[in-house]
């Protein structure tokens, strides 16, 4: 069984492992197992237990799990190590979107991410290239969907608003079957009442979103952050003469596109085609 490499330049989750590791260590010692009586005990091997130790592996799961006797401590650092397992540009987004009130997006070439499947976010980092390592695939895949958490209409009160090209419901990520699944996903969170769900037809001869994807999220404060992404990093700006700008886009875009009770008709659509 494969761990995942901890982040040797994430300063936040280099902190929350060394502890980790520290504790893990000591609590081992005390049980009186060494790294290799510990490692079959959890079906790791010795030298991945050694890795963890040093806080260069991030632990799963059922290392955590409550194999030491240590009466809930260990299990207890669970929630602290979930997190760092994310990539820190993942958690940071996590907390915004966390922190905000409104989310608009904006996307035309995949699905937003808190849209995706699990198979077709697989799918979208299966594409990458140089490609990803399956380890690698699999912790940006958990993330993901980790993140779509605040979707829950119960738990809190957040407003999302999102358009989507239909050139992302025809690109057949992963299949027809993942496509399918993911257009029965969509018309399944359309139903929500904290979301409005638009798609901007193809044959609209204006679309003021070629130029790519964004998204802003209107934080607590008043405050309104805008995201973007190229093919090589992520941007995040609170700078409002560009925020500005991509709030007015944005308007502008959600006016060309299909209301969300028209948007519906051709999502089906869509998914009609595919079972063809």
């Amino acid at each position: 069984m494969s761990g995942w490499e901890a982040g040797l330049d994430d300063d936040e989750a280099g902190a929350v492992m060394r502890t980790v590791a520290r504790q893990l260590k000591l609590w081992r010692e005390a049980a009186g197992l060494t790294q290799a009586e510990f490692g079959a005990a959890i079906r790791y091997g010795e030298e991945l237990v050694s890795s963890v130790e040093r806080g260069r592996r991030i632990p799963r799961p059922e290392y955590l799990d409550e194999v030491l006797g240590a009466g809930g401590k260990i299990a207890a650092l669970k929630q602290d190590v979930a997190e760092v397992r994310y990539p820190k540009k993942v958690r940071d987004l996590k907390k915004l979107e966390a922190e905000a009130v409104e989310l608009g997006a904006y996307n035309n070439s995949v699905i937003h991410g808190l849209l995706q499947t699990g198979d077709y976010a697989r799918a979208v980092f299966d594409a990458h290239r140089p490609a990803l390592t399956e380890d690698e695939v699999e912790q940006q895949v958990a993330a993901r969907l980790a993140r779509q958490e605040i979707l829950d209409p119960m738990t809190g009160r957040h407003v999302f608003s999102l358009v989507q090209c239909e050139s992302t419901l025809r690109r057949p990520m992963g299949g027809r079957m993942v496509m399918r699944q993911q257009l029965e996903r969509l018309l399944e969170v359309a139903q929500l009442r904290n979301v409005d769900l638009q798609v901007l037809p193809l044959d609209r001869e204006v679309n003021s979103g070629t130029g790519g994807s964004f998204r802003l999220l209107k934080l607590k404060g008043g405050t309104t952050v805008a995201f973007s992404e190229s093919p090589l990093s992520s941007r995040v700006t609170a700078d409002p003469r560009e925020t500005t700008v991509l709030d007015i886009r944005y308007g502008v875009l959600r006016a060309q596109a299909l209301s969300p009770q028209d948007s519906l008709p051709l999502i089906e659509k869509v998914l009609g085609e595919t079972r063809t």
